[in-house]
């Protein structure tokens, strides 16, 4: 999120350096810095060695210096001798000597000096993520990268499959009807239990191009095969052979024909290729914000009524959000999307491997879309651009992938007194941070939404096409659902993890889980069993623990050195974990072991500086969750009154319907994070209620009706909205 222009840095001593503006410890990379690092390791490694570049970002500095340079910047003590962190790249890459022996390396990189201080070679039992294409900018940059000689992974994958013959034999046994070409999406290998070098695999499918339209849906049309590459020889190791019966053919492969396409159907969703007309009753319904946004950006600071944060991008997490205050108060120091894990609950070999990790594999920030105004986002629309690296390691800007706009929610609060029949109403307003990533057939749409009420809500929306495999005509399976004739769309889940790393007017909190529960009956206490407890545990020791809906378990990151001075009780914020399904696959499966994140809601463990990853850095072909929150929490250590992180799992166990088909409505959930005694009152008594001008009674309707069939709600007099509106007037 930097322009293109080089920045003024402030060295260590104080001084500045030459540019125009120095960078906050918390602005992403600009071109100049990601260029200066990529430099500094082609520097460092010499003429002798091929280096090819996987990412360039950030690395966000300590913690420890992080904190005492916010400090200083809310209390209005920075000057410009006062001494900065640290400003590193963290650079990942592959390193390529002429015996081809390639080794996976991680470098830190000072980009005010412009040299490498660390480097450390990556054990070859880890894979690193995948380098991808899929938005209009990743697909220039390939073009680019062609011609330098340099091939993304997933690019190198299909024009291997394409000129391999054996693949082209295998295709050749498929009768593919005439206008049909064959596609491939690249997927993650997976893991099982057999030792292989970096192998990359595919899912196979024919477009039918009869209709000139590049953008025809190929997926309808699912090949029975899936194509293994040797990642560093280019070479078509195997084609593997998939399962396309139903209930009565158990695990058994082969059951297809050589016509495999005639039983299956189109099934278009661009606009101009729809077999039915679109809707015309629709009337336009605008969001116009006359005078301006109520937000105010500075470079990636964001200001917005009382909250204040700044925004971050990095290739792993996309967005993610620093330094959160409402009100000069501290409430979170960091928020972000750690990980995603989707495995797939087909059985039949090789879906057994059918599992991504779309942030370790892949990377939410390399798959995000350039967002389009209008369409994505709506209202008067601030951007934000990311600055990510080819294979080359040159910077390019990515544009637009985060946006940043207000929206209305409903009513935020009311009372009606009915005596009087003055009604106060103020409407929900949200400020969201939104990026939206797509992975081959699947968008996710990742919103972070604050309120005027202090409240922050993380949500996501999963959409896009379910993926599908080849069936036989007219059978079904216990797998999945025929969302098309011969299309088995497959059972399989989104288990997502969120990391919050709570600063609760302070960094020393303490996690407290708060239970509802019922009450024998006792004279003394309880004499006509209408009382409930409400029992509060405090977090001693790192562990985890699971949503409990009976018990209405809610957890609360509390800090007990601030008192409410209401109600005596720790200031804090709260969420209740959703009681969503968790992990399916057996615990002793390989699915399972790369994903023990997936197996709890919640986890509590220690803040260590890096420790971001809930399954792990390494989960590319990963064997068990190395290094992850699972092994965080194992280590037993003090978190009461200690800096500590939350980690909040959540899924969605997705047994595809035929209306899921051939794109999906939008699967959300939400958490919700709200202050508990952190106020002295409700923090939106402020926020004034304004009658909107542009509201109109539909066709039809009068303002007052003396028929007496309509009951009119009482009248609304709108806190703040000026002498015109009488209280005692009928709507």
């Amino acid at each position: 999120m930097s322009s293109d222009k080089p920045t003024d840095r402030m060295l260590p001593d104080g001084s500045m350096a030459s540019g125009d503006s120095v960078p906050h410890p918390l602005d992403p990379l600009s071109v100049a810095e990601t260029n200066l690092a990529r430099d500094a390791i082609l520097n460092a490694r010499g003429s002798t060695v091929v280096v090819h570049f996987r990412s360039i970002s950030l690395q966000e500095p300590p913690k420890k210096d992080l904190s005492q340079f916010l400090a200083l910047e809310h209390s209005g003590e920075l000057t410009p001798r006062t001494p900065r962190p640290e400003r590193l790249a963290k650079v990942n890459y592959d390193t390529v000597r002429g015996d081809k022996q390639h080794e996976y390396m991680e470098s830190w990189v000072d980009v005010v000096e412009g040299r490498e201080v660390t480097k450390k070679l990556i054990d070859k039992a880890h894979q690193a993520s995948l380098t991808m294409y899929g938005s209009p900018f990743i697909q220039y940059v390939l073009r680019e990268a062609d011609q330098k000689g340099y091939r993304q992974e997933f690019r190198a994958f299909t024009d291997a499959c394409l000129a391999s013959p054996l693949f082209q034999k295998t295709i050749a046994e498929f009768d593919l009807p005439e206008g049909f070409v064959v596609t491939i999406d690249p997927w993650p290998y997976g893991s099982d239990e057999e030792v292989v070098p970096r192998y990359t695999q595919g899912l196979c499918f024919a477009r039918d191009t009869r209709s000139g339209n590049e953008d025809s849906n190929h997926y309808p049309y699912p090949l029975p095969i899936i194509p293994v590459m040797d990642t560093y020889s280019g070479e078509i190791v195997r084609i593997e052979k998939l399962s396309t019966g139903g209930k009565e053919d158990g695990l058994t492969p082969g059951t297809h024909q050589k016509d495999i396409l005639t039983h299956c159907s189109p099934g278009e969703y661009i606009p101009e290729l729809l077999s039915l007309p679109l809707r015309s009753d629709i009337k336009p319904l605008n969001v116009t914000q006359p005078e301006g946004p109520s937000f105010q950006v500075n470079q990636n600071l964001i200001e917005w009524q009382k909250w204040r944060f700044r925004v971050g991008f990095n290739p792993r997490e996309g967005a993610t959000l620093h330094d959160i205050r409402y009100d000069g108060r501290s409430v979170l120091y960091r928020l972000s999307l750690s990980e995603m894990t989707v495995p797939y609950g087909d059985p039949r070999p090789p879906f057994h491997r059918k599992q991504a990790f779309d942030f370790g594999d892949a990377g939410a920030g390399r798959a995000a879309n350039n967002l389009a105004l209008g369409c994505d986002c709506l209202g008067v629309v601030k951007y934000f651009d990311a600055v990510l690296t080819d294979a080359d390691g040159k910077a390019n800007v990515s544009r637009n992938v985060v946006c940043l706009h207000e929206q209305d929610n409903g009513i935020l609060w009311k009372h009606t007194n009915y005596r009087t029949e003055r009604a106060v109403v103020t409407r929900l307003r949200e400020l969201v941070v939104q990026f939206i990533i797509t992975l081959a057939n699947y968008e996710y749409i990742f919103a972070y939404k604050f309120d005027q009420a202090g409240g922050i809500t993380i949500e996501t929306r999963a959409t896009g096409i379910v993926s599908v495999v080849n069936i036989d005509p007219n059978k079904t399976s216990h797998w999945g659902n025929v969302v098309s004739p011969g299309a088995l769309a497959q059972n399989h889940q989104h288990l997502f993890c969120v990391r919050i790393d709570p600063a609760v007017d302070g960094h020393q909190n303490t996690i407290v889980t708060e239970e509802s529960l019922p009450m024998p009956i006792s004279n003394d206490l309880n004499p006509f069993g209408s009382g409930y407890e409400v029992r509060q545990t405090a977090i001693k020791k790192s562990q985890f623990f699971d949503a409990s809906p009976t018990t209405n378990l809610t957890v609360k990151m509390t800090n007990p050195s601030k008192l409410n001075p209401i109600s005596g009780r720790p200031v804090s914020y709260k969420f209740t974990p959703s009681a969503s399904q968790l992990m399916l696959a057996h615990p002793d499966s390989i699915m399972a072991r790369r994903a023990q994140f997936a197996e709890h809601h919640v986890w509590v463990t220690k803040y260590r500086d890096r420790e971001l990853w809930a399954g792990g850095e390494f989960t590319n072909q990963s064997k068990a969750e190395v290094d992850g929150v699972s092994d965080a929490a194992a280590r037993n250590e003090d978190v009461e009154n200690e800096d500590v992180v939350v980690w909040s799992v959540f899924g969605l166990t997705h047994n595809p319907r035929v209306e899921d088909w051939p794109v999906m409505p939008v699967e959300i959930h939400q958490i919700h994070l709200r202050p508990a005694d952190f106020f002295t009152s409700n923090p939106a008594l402020d926020v004034p209620g304004a009658k909107n001008s542009a509201s109109r009674l539909a066709p039809g309707e009068e303002l007052c009706c003396e028929s007496g069939n309509v009951q009119h709600a009482p009248a609304t007099h709108l806190q703040g909205s000026g002498p015109d509106l009488d209280p005692k007037s009928k709507l």
